[in-house]
């Protein structure tokens, strides 16, 4: 999941006249970039009135840090305020289109500057969990030393994706989706703009576009901006004839929108959140969420084949034994997905998902295959009861494998007494059914069964 290109990601300083440059023209969303803190919104927790970075950004006692959250929250302007803020040089760095040899051309440029002017200069890494360990690497000495001050932007987990060394230089600072009112806020502000917004067109919206636009930005300002664009330029060019209320304004806004996209990745954070939320949905007997989530994954592009096999994996360590079929219905939902396709399979997922939901809830099964894991792995290769060894040579026999076997189908209830696990583990119990579901029933049988072996 990486973020969004910006004008910045290959401008390598800023500069007095950049206001000046996106009055000219560029997009709206990069016209509208705040370039001071008191326009910032949306980011309160982390540069608020006298929150710590505010303060060391006003006292110009900025260090390194990593700035991570969704696209359009606010990295790159909050990078490029900084700057400003504390009249430092700033190079940007894309680290798509970036290596070493640009780091140390920025780390040199720093140095002169520092040398000549005694200006300091902050280095600005977005995507830098693009850069790979060497490449990480490489902007230690300089960060630790205070040739550059780094910020790097990031969408991506920087725990999984910067090594320990830069993260223990450089803390993470969290930035969150922009709540509604701030999205609002900012496309109002963008409305009656006269030096960079759309002040010129004289537009005025009504209340339920802009509540779609918010809608749609999803707590993306840059998003909300875009999508603002997208609609001034279409009704203006209609000069005037478009019709903005009723049916026919839903129809023109609409027109004027286009398609959206979702926020998500395939192999990205958002990815791994939400298949986290609709297992423990699923988990949790909550059918209502786990749908939500079913559906956010389909209607953003996830391989439906993905969702059938995880609830397969589900259908045994959550449910278990407490309903058998569960099992079975996964494993025929994700032969209807491969046969059917989408979007029709959509339906057969639903089924399942509700199933499994609703479903007893068990994972003795799973916590019985751990615990045999783990005796296995402390205990090591135990030797085998001799009298449940196979003997298939005299040798083997003579030896005493097998010895002492008794057959269970020869005994009430197919049950022998015999002790079949090592000695060292004779008492252990790994399956322990829960009292719901079906495993009610089976407890009651396995107790029975172990009565019968002398265990209890």
């Amino acid at each position: 999941m990486s973020e969004e290109p910006t004008l910045f990601s290959t401008v390598p300083t800023t500069s007095k006249s950049d206001g000046a440059a996106a009055a000219r023209g560029g997009p709206l969303a990069e016209r509208m970039r705040p370039r001071r803190l008191e326009e910032f919104r949306g980011q309160d927790a982390l540069v608020g009135a006298g929150s710590p970075l505010r303060r060391s950004i006003e006292e110009d006692r900025v260090h390194s840090f990593i700035l991570w959250g969704p696209p359009g929250t606010g990295k790159t302007t909050l990078a490029r305020i900084v700057a400003e803020h504390t009249e430092r040089e700033f190079i940007a760095l894309s680290a798509v289109m970036s290596g070493v040899k640009d780091i140390k051309e920025a780390v040199a440029r720093a140095k002169e500057l520092l040398r000549i002017s005694g200006r300091k200069t902050i280095l600005f890494v977005d995507e830098i969990h693009r850069f790979n360990k060497s490449q990480q690497d490489a902007l230690l000495p300089y960060v630790e030393d205070g040739t550059v001050t780094l910020i790097g932007a990031t969408t991506e987990n920087p725990s999984f994706e910067l090594n320990s060394a830069l993260l223990s230089r450089a803390p993470v600072f969290v930035l969150k989706p922009l709540a509604d009112e701030d999205v609002r806020a900012i496309v109002e502000r963008a409305l009656t703009d006269a030096a960079y917004g759309l002040a010129g067109y004289k537009l005025t919206l009504p209340a339920e576009w802009l509540d779609e636009i918010v809608r749609l930005a999803n707590g993306d300002g840059r998003r909300a901006l875009t999508l603002l664009e997208r609609v001034g330029d279409y009704v203006h060019s209609l000069k005037g004839k478009a019709k903005l209320e009723g049916a026919e304004g839903r129809e023109t806004l609409t027109r004027a929108l286009g398609s959206r996209t979702m926020r998500y990745d395939a192999t990205g954070e958002e990815h791994y959140n939400t298949i986290s939320a609709f297992i423990k949905s699923l988990r949790d007997s909550d059918p209502d969420a786990a749908l939500y989530y079913c559906a956010r994954m389909l209607e953003s592009g996830e391989d439906p084949l993905f969702i059938a096999r995880r609830m397969v994996i589900f259908a045994s360590e959550d449910v278990s034994n407490a309903d058998p079929r569960a099992l079975q219905v996964a494993l025929n939902v994700r032969d209807a997905v491969d046969f059917v396709g989408m979007p029709e399979a959509r339906i057969s997922l639903a089924q399942a998902v509700t199933y499994l939901a609703c479903a007893p809830k068990s994972n003795a099964s799973y916590a019985g295959i751990e615990a045999a894991f783990s005796d296995v792995r402390e205990h090591g290769n135990l030797e085998v009861p001799l009298h449940i060894r196979n003997a298939p040579t005299k040798l083997m026999k003579g030896l005493g494998y097998g010895s002492g076997y008794k057959y269970a189908h020869d005994y009430d209830g197919a049950v022998t007494g015999m002790t079949n696990l090592p000695d060292e583990l004779k008492d252990r119990h790994y399956y322990e059914p829960k009292d719901t579901g079906l495993e009610k029933q089976i407890r009651e049988r396995l107790d029975f069964l172990r009565s019968k072996r002398g265990k209890k």
